[in-house]
């Protein structure tokens, strides 16, 4: 898809009251931008099943693809399927057993097939970050590391790495996968999850 080429990504949170929007930026060296914003992506708030929109402009005049969740609660984990209009493309698992300690997902093609996992990197700070979560008011004020590195038949292809500013910031690169095995679609699909998705 047109604007999919890139191997990295700016992923911008937007702050508004009723729902979560991200702006997708292609990236050059460094935090240069590669050329102007690629998707819009809107998240409704208090959603009973998930249901993630990527639009190509601001406005939401054209639908690119969808984030669906495909049961409402699976205490086993939890599956999100990708969608470009009709046709799906891929998935998306969060591991649930796996992600006690170390958050974990799994990329799924559109035949179903394993292309890649996305685990939190540091176990030392996702056990930190979970012992902090149970002290109230406290979790979200202290600026733990929240990265991912993404791996594709156990060798790393790219990371996903928060900056820390007031709205949530990631840099996406997948710039390792040198034969593009994994849709860039989905590359962008799963860094919205691994911000919106964690908790559901």
């Amino acid at each position: 898809m047109e604007g999919f080429d890139s191997d990295r990504y700016l992923v911008d949170q937007l702050v508004r009251p009723i729902a979560n929007l991200y702006r997708i930026t292609p990236l050059a060296a460094g935090d240069t931008p590669a050329g102007p914003p690629v998707a819009f992506v809107r998240q409704k708030k208090l959603a009973i099943k998930e249901d993630i929109r990527f639009y190509s402009d601001e406005q939401e005049t054209e639908e690119l693809f969808q984030i669906k969740a495909r049961n409402i609660l699976d205490l086993g984990g939890s599956r999100y399927d990708v969608y470009a209009g009709n046709k799906q493309i891929g998935a998306l698992e969060h591991q649930f057993r796996a992600s006690l300690i170390r958050s974990t997902w799994r990329v799924r093609d559109a035949s179903n097939q394993e292309v890649a996992v996305a685990r939190e990197r540091s176990l030392p700070m996702a056990i930190a970050r979970r012992l902090i979560d149970f002290v109230p008011d406290v979790g979200g004020l202290i600026p733990i590391p929240y990265n991912f590195d993404l791996h594709i038949d156990g060798k790393a292809i790219g990371k996903m790495d928060r900056k820390f500013q007031l709205r949530d910031r990631y840099v996406l690169d997948v710039s390792g996968d040198h034969e593009r095995l994994l849709d860039r679609r989905l590359a962008v699909a799963l860094a919205i999850g691994l911000d919106t998705l964690q908790n559901r």
